[in-house]
């Protein structure tokens, strides 16, 4: 019997790839490793043809002049993107990303960058950068911890549910301590560091939903993650 595959595609990553985004890709592929899965990486850029069959869908970080590289392709595919979400494919989306995944980034300069609006948010450029290691808390993944770095801030439309409330930083914005976004399986953040190394329960949410959407069910050993946990432990430490 052929191996099970999972497909990964990481949107962007000429121009929205920054701050270590990347391994979040590596982390999810070599989970999916460890848990007997066979995985394909594809990448997507401004003019490819979207592949046909994708299984988890990875974006990152970007400078608002990527964002304006992006930006017209994105408008194209964002309705296939959101068909996706609701047919419950996961996708973790990372602070440039995930402010275009909103209604619109409205730069300090005045510029609009719209979104395709599959979280019901809006972000504005500030003047201040929110800079510095972050940690956060969630019913779901318990402690998620990263590093933050971003001039715009996401506010959140009544009724959507942030990814965490944080503990340490600013997330979102400076006003409601919130941080990141939920839509079906899709979750948007600012944290970079990247992300998943240091919070497992997150990449296995994704890969978790993808292998039960492909194949209908989920059941693995269960990984030792105790570099993952000193990692956390550490990271906990560190000032802001």
């Amino acid at each position: 019997m052929s191996q099970q595959s999972i497909t990964i595609l990481q949107l962007y990553p000429k121009d929205m790839n920054i701050y270590g985004d990347f391994g979040n890709v590596l982390v999810l592929q070599r989970r999916l490793e460890w848990y007997g899965y066979g995985v394909k990486l594809l990448a997507y850029n401004p003019g490819d043809n979207f592949p046909a069959d994708v299984d988890i869908i990875v974006g990152g970080g970007g400078q608002d002049s990527g964002q304006g590289v992006i930006q017209t392709d994105l408008l194209l595919i964002g309705p296939h993107l959101k068909e996706l979400a609701n047919a419950g494919v996961p996708m973790l989306m990372i602070c440039g990303l995930y402010q275009l995944f909103g209604k619109f980034f409205k730069t300090a300069s005045g510029e609009v960058i719209p979104g395709i609006g599959l979280f019901n948010i809006e972000t504005y450029g500030k003047s201040e950068r929110l800079i510095g290691n972050i940690v956060t808390t969630s019913d779901e993944f318990g402690e998620i911890i990263g590093y933050e770095n971003h001039s715009g801030q996401t506010f959140l439309a009544h009724g959507v549910k942030p990814l965490g409330h944080v503990i340490l930083g600013a997330g979102n914005n400076m006003s409601d301590a919130t941080e990141g976004a939920r839509y079906r399986n899709v979750i948007g953040s600012y944290l970079h560091g990247s992300l998943l190394p240091k919070n497992p329960a997150i990449a296995d949410f994704l890969v978790e939903k993808a292998v039960t959407k492909k194949y209908g069910d989920f059941s693995t050993d269960v990984i030792d993650d105790q570099f993952a946990t000193l990692a956390r432990q550490v990271a906990t430490k560190r000032p802001r």
